[in-house]
């Protein structure tokens, strides 16, 4: 079946506040796909970001961006006003100033908090509950992390860092506000993204979304479950994720993710994968998941190195993981971003999960008639681009 959409990140949309949110404009630019005869609608991650502002990298894979909330609807029930969402608007331009909104969308975001009775809603308190696997975890470490002016977990006392019961109850006391606070702000990202994904699912539009295969080491994720992870007996990594050198990359790409214990993960059945893969179709009808490579042979490089010359490939899950996620969620719509350095084992893994690969069509020229990217070449049960969020057009 053919299908055609357009790739818009959520922050790209217009908005008077200085990044894209589920306003207005979001709801329009559906219209806008359906009018266009478009069916899919891809956007990137949309977990937190942290300090390099980049989705890949968020402090949980599970959470939702605060900035994509609109403000606009807490206007309308009373938690803010007009003018707060004018004082703490953010400088606009070309580019979302990260520095300036993390100064002051939050001050919104506390006053439209302190002003809520979100504590006393059902589907508030369903919400919680339902996503306590997560949630509980994710605010409490945001919690600590403004607490400790947002150093990395790996620097907070032992008690914390190793997360003795002692020292999680005490915290949880310590910072109930403030963890209401984080949980309040998931609440509402939920409750808007839903309401949006329904608009687009109504007007015959499908959403794509976008997970990274690696976790941030600065993340809930790997604070809550360190076992998960190829980390020493200090929860530091004995090696990190990236790239080796290529024509592109001299030294290669350092990328900094801690690397999964993928025996303990088979160990579990791959009940982290199943919970984050469930997950993510709660949000989205179709998920592209980035370098799908890393499934079959994962490049791992020595913790200490500052570059990705010594790495060595290391061979990861292949089919079991998706044979696992199959058995348990049933058969599911993703894509698998099957580029960069490909092997035969790469290709062959793609072809057994029956997922469509990716094809860029700015790959397609300059290299001779038998490069695979040009139309003619194209393989079926594949996703055709022009370029992703990568290329620079």
């Amino acid at each position: 079946m053919r299908r055609c959409g357009i790739l818009m990140p959520i922050f790209s949309l217009p908005s008077k506040y200085g990044i894209g949110s589920f306003s207005k404009e979001a709801y329009e630019f559906v219209d806008f796909l359906k009018a266009a005869g478009q069916s899919l609608w891809q956007i990137l991650p949309l977990g937190p970001t942290g300090y390099g502002d980049s989705p890949y990298q968020s402090f949980s894979t599970f959470a939702g961006n605060p900035y994509f909330i609109d403000v606009d609807e807490f206007v309308k029930e009373g938690f803010v006003t007009e003018a707060d969402c004018k004082k703490y608007a953010c400088k606009d331009g070309s580019y979302v100033d990260y520095e300036d909104m993390y100064k002051k969308r939050f001050k919104l975001l506390r006053k439209a908090f302190e002003n809520s009775n979100v504590k006393t809603l059902k589907a508030y308190k369903t919400f919680v509950k339902d996503n306590e696997f997560w949630l509980g975890d994710y605010a409490l470490f945001m919690a600590l992390k403004d607490e400790k002016g947002g150093i990395a977990w790996t620097e907070w006392e032992e008690d914390l860092k190793l997360r003795k019961a002692k020292a999680l109850e005490n915290a949880r006391k310590r910072l109930a506000s403030e963890i209401d606070f984080y949980k309040f702000q998931q609440f509402y990202f939920n409750k808007q993204w839903k309401a949006l994904k329904k608009y687009a699912n109504a007007a015959g539009v499908e959403i794509v979304g976008d997970i990274p295969i690696y976790v941030a080491f600065d993340s809930a994720d790997v604070w809550a479950s360190p076992e998960l992870f190829d980390l020493n007996e200090e929860n530091i990594p004995n090696a990190v994720a990236g790239c080796p050198p290529d024509p592109f990359a001299p030294t290669g790409q350092l990328w900094g993710n801690p690397l999964y214990r993928w025996d303990v993960h088979r160990e579990t059945g791959y009940a982290w994968w199943i919970k984050r893969i469930a997950y993510c179709f709660d949000l989205y009808d179709v998920v592209r998941i980035d370098h799908f490579r890393g499934f079959d042979a994962f490049y791992a490089i020595p913790f200490t190195d500052k570059t990705a010359e010594n790495g060595k490939w290391r061979k990861g899950p292949g089919y079991d993981l998706f044979k696992a996620i199959n058995n348990a969620l049933g058969e599911k719509q993703i894509i698998a971003e099957d580029l960069g350095f490909l092997t035969d084992s790469v290709r062959r893994l793609v072809k057994r999960t029956g997922y469509p690969g990716m094809k860029i069509m700015q790959f397609a020229f300059g290299s001779g008639a038998g490069n695979e990217y040009l139309p003619h070449n194209l393989s079926s049960n594949s996703v055709i681009y022009t370029g992703t969020h990568d290329n620079e057009t």
